[in-house]
C-alpha cells in the first residue's frame, strides 16, 4: 500500500524525533559509570576489544573503528567466531567491550565466563542494566530506549544509535584524556586529505636540483624568460654570487614589465625582479607554505635552508597535485 509525499515525510520526521530523544536520555548517563569504563580503558595495556552481534555488532565495528582511530588501540571480535577459536585473540591485558541491546545475547553470555576466568576488564552496553551481561560486567553503560523508532518497536534503531553515541561518547573523552592531538589523528589516517595536509612537508613536494629555475642577478631579463619556460613553473629564482637568493620573478611581474613598456630583449633581470620575494624553509608544513600563499595572494615560493640558500621551489599547482588545497 502506498503513502503520500507528505505521509513519508511525516514517517522520516518522526523517525529523527524518536531518535533524537533516546540520544538526549544518555545525557543523564555520563555518571560514574561512565567514568569507570573511561579508567578501565585508560589503564588497558593490550587492545580494547568490542564484540556484539547482530545490530549491536555493526555498532560495535564502527566503536572499535573510531577508538582505533583517536588513540585508543582497538578491535572488533565477532562473538560467534570467539566460541570457535577467536577467543585467542583476547588476553588478560585487554578490555572487553561487549554490546547487546537485550543483554542476553547467547553468543555473548557463552563467552562470558571465559572472558571473566581470563581476568580481562568486561564494560558491558546494553539497554537493560539488570540482564546477564550487565550483571556480569564489571561495569554497564545503560543505553536504553523508552522505544524504538521502528512503528513495530521491533527493529534496532533507537538503540543502535544510543548505543553509536555513547561509543563516540567515550572515544571523544578518552581522546582529550590522552591529549590526542590532530597530528596524531594524522599518523594514523596518511592516506587521507586531513594526513596529506598535517604530514607533508614542503621538501616533500618542492622542485629541487636541476628542477629549479634559477638565473643569476646579472642575467638577461631574456634569459630569466628562457629559464622560466623551460622550467615551467611560471617563475625563477635569483641568486646572487654566492648562491644566496636575492629575488623572484614571475609571470606576473612579466605581465607589469610589459605594461611599463620594458624592453624585455634589453632589460637585466635585477632591474625587474622583487628583491627578496617570498620565502619558506624546507621542513615546514606544505599547509602553511599554503597559508602563506592564500595570505600574500601570491602563487609561488622560493625555499631557503638555514644558511639562506636556495634549495628548491614551489608553486601551487605543486600543493594541488599533493593534495594540500
Amino acid at each position: 500500500m502506498g503513502s503520500t509525499a507528505a505521509e513519508l515525510c511525516k514517517t522520516g520526521v518522526n523517525v529523527i524525533a524518536t531518535e533524537t530523544s533516546a540520544i538526549q536520555a544518555l545525557e543523564g548517563r555520563i555518571n560514574a559509570d561512565f567514568v569507570a569504563a573511561c579508567k578501565f580503558m585508560l589503564a588497558c595495556r593490550g587492545r580494547i576489544v568490542v564484540t556484539g552481534m547482530g545490530k549491536s555488532g555493526h555498532i560495535g565495528g564502527k566503536i572499535a573503528a573510531t577508538l582505533a582511530s583517536t588513540g585508543t588501540p582497538a578491535f572488533f571480535v565477532h562473538p560467534g567466531e570467539a566460541s570457535h577459536g577467536d577467543l585467542g585473540m583476547i588476553t588478560p591485558s585487554d578490555v572487553v567491550l561487549a554490546l547487546s541491546n537485550s543483554g542476553e545475547t547467547n553468543e555473548i553470555v557463552t563467552i562470558l565466563p571465559l572472558i571473566k576466568r581470563m581476568g580481562a576488564p568486561l564494560i558491558s552496553m546494553t539497554g537493560k542494566p539488570d540482564s546477564t551481561l550487565a550483571c556480569e560486567a564489571d561495569v554497564n553503560l545503560d543505553v536504553s530506549v523508552a522505544k524504538e523508532a521502528c512503528p513495530l518497536d521491533l527493529a534496532p534503531t533507537a538503540s543502535t544509535t544510543a548505543a553509536l553515541v555513547m561509543g563516540d561518547a567515550l572515544a571523544i573523552a578518552l581522546l582529550e584524556a590522552r591529549d590526542f592531538t590532530a597530528e596524531d589523528f594524522a599518523l594514523s589516517h596518511p592516506g587521507g586529505s586531513l594526513g596529506r595536509r598535517l604530514l607533508l612537508r614542503v621538501q616533500d613536494i618542492m622542485h629541487k636540483g636541476e628542477r629549479i629555475p634559477v638565473v643569476t642577478e646579472d642575467a638577461p631579463l631574456r634569459d630569466a624568460l628562457m629559464e622560466m619556460t623551460a622550467k615551467g613553473l611560471g617563475m625563477t629564482a635569483v641568486v646572487g654570487g654566492d648562491g644566496h637568493a636575492v629575488g623572484i620573478f614571475t609571470d606576473g611581474d612579466l605581465r607589469r614589465c610589459l605594461d611599463r613598456g620594458i624592453d624585455v630583449r634589453a632589460a637585466r633581470i635585477s632591474e625587474v625582479m622583487i628583491p627578496g620575494g617570498k620565502r619558506i624553509a624546507p621542513d615546514r608544513l606544505a599547509v602553511e607554505a599554503l597559508n602563506l600563499m592564500e595570505e600574500k595572494k601570491i602563487n609561488a615560493l622560493l625555499v631557503i635552508d638555514a644558511d639562506e640558500r636556495l634549495c628548491g621551489a614551489l608553486n601551487m599547482h605543486d600543493l594541488l597535485r599533493a593534495g594540500v588545497v
